[in-house]
Formats: C-alpha cells, sequence, structure tokens
C-alpha cells in the first residue's frame, strides 16, 4: 500500500476535489473530476513533471467535467466515464452547465463498465457503478491502495443529491450500502469535503443507515 501519490485540487465556485494520482517514479498522472480551472491544473501538472495519460469521470455534471475538454486537448489524452453517462456529459442542459450561460460538453473516448478493472499508472482500479445521484455515476477502488474516490455519491456524513435530471434516492442509498461492503479501513476520497473512511460512514452517517 501507499505506492501511488494522492493530491487534489478544491476547484470551482463548487469547489469539487479535482484528485491528481501520480506514480512516483514513472511521473505518469491519473487525472479525475477535473471540474473546472483548466489552466491551474495544467500548471500543477507543468510544476510536478507528471505525464497525464488518461482522465476519468465519476459522473457527468459541469462541476466534474468543465475542465476535461481543454486537458485533453493540451495533453492529447482520452477521456472516459461510465456507459451511459454519455449523454449526459455532451448535453449541456442536463450536466446543468446551461445554468451558467451556453453551456458547455466534453468529448467522451471510451467508457467502462460495472465491475471492469482498469490498468493505470501499474495497479488495477476497480470500477464500482454507484447510480443515484445520476443514474451512470461510478466509484473507482484502488484495493490495493486502499482507498475509494466515491465522486458525488458518499460524503464524510453526507451524501449526494438527488434531485437532479436521472437521480434517484432509493438508488443512491442502495448504491452506499454496497460502498459498505468494502474493508472498513478503505479511505474514502469524495467529490467535496474532506476524506473519510467506509469504517466512519458505516457509524455515523445518518443519511444512510443499513
Amino acid at each position: 500500500m501507499g505506492q501511488l501519490c494522492v493530491n487534489w485540487l478544491s476547484v470551482g465556485v463548487m469547489q469539487t476535489n479535482c484528485y491528481l494520482i501520480s506514480h512516483p517514479e514513472t511521473k505518469e498522472l491519473i487525472l479525475v473530476d477535473p471540474g473546472e480551472e483548466a489552466e491551474r491544473i495544467q500548471h500543477e501538472i507543468e510544476k510536478n513533471e507528471w505525464k497525464p495519460v488518461v482522465i476519468l469521470l465519476t459522473h457527468g455534471h459541469f462541476d466534474h467535467m468543465g475542465a476535461a475538454e481543454l486537458l485533453r486537448k493540451w495533453n492529447s489524452i482520452p477521456v472516459y466515464c461510465y456507459e451511459g453517462e454519455t449523454d449526459l456529459i455532451e448535453k449541456p442542459e442536463s450536466n446543468l452547465s446551461a445554468m451558467f450561460g451556453n453551456g458547455f460538453s466534453c468529448t467522451i473516448d471510451g467508457v467502462f463498465r460495472d465491475q471492469e478493472v482498469l490498468s493505470y499508472l501499474g495497479e488495477d482500479i476497480t470500477v464500482i457503478h454507484t447510480p443515484g445521484h445520476t443514474q451512470g455515476s461510478c466509484c473507482l477502488y484502488f484495493a490495493k491502495e486502499g482507498f475509494l474516490l466515491s465522486g458525488d455519491t458518499l460524503f464524510s456524513e453526507s451524501v449526494g443529491r438527488t434531485d437532479f435530471p436521472t437521480g434517484n434516492s432509493l438508488e443512491l442509498k442502495q448504491s452506499v450500502l454496497k460502498l459498505y461492503q468494502l474493508p472498513e479501513e478503505t479511505i474514502v476520497y469524495p467529490g467535496h469535503y474532506e476524506e473519510t473512511t467506509i469504517r466512519h460512514e458505516k457509524r455515523h452517517n445518518s443519511f444512510v443507515l443499513g
């Protein structure tokens, strides 16, 4: 455990956690949920001499993918999301960016599926489909490293909203209960706010009892 370096920037008006996960030796980098402030994220990449290999999106809301298209072009790297979430990402009225003018979208280069194991930075990353916040929301589980990127499914003592397009409160509860099956020591890095653990959430998250 602990081979990868996990860094994050809180970006944009929604203070979304953009995760920059790197390998200390190869300098290869995974970007997760670059929501806004593309230039600031790019500066961090250049400052650390990272080599971006992929952008992974936990879901399609604007505050998690707003900088993805620019970073995709600047670094010639592909963007991936969960299957079925592409439509939301590519339509400004669905990804909520249309609320702020003309809106924006992002080109999706490929999709992944539930329980698919992705291989980046010499690690296996398991995709866990967690509908509820959106129909195509997912979490990314780094089993060997012992951490989970939970997007807007699970927060510290809270959960994601379900009143946006494709949201569903019952599905969200079932998704969180699915995450509770992970080892209790698993560190949870959410899309907003501070990190937590599965153990802490099982004991203190009043939004999901089970």
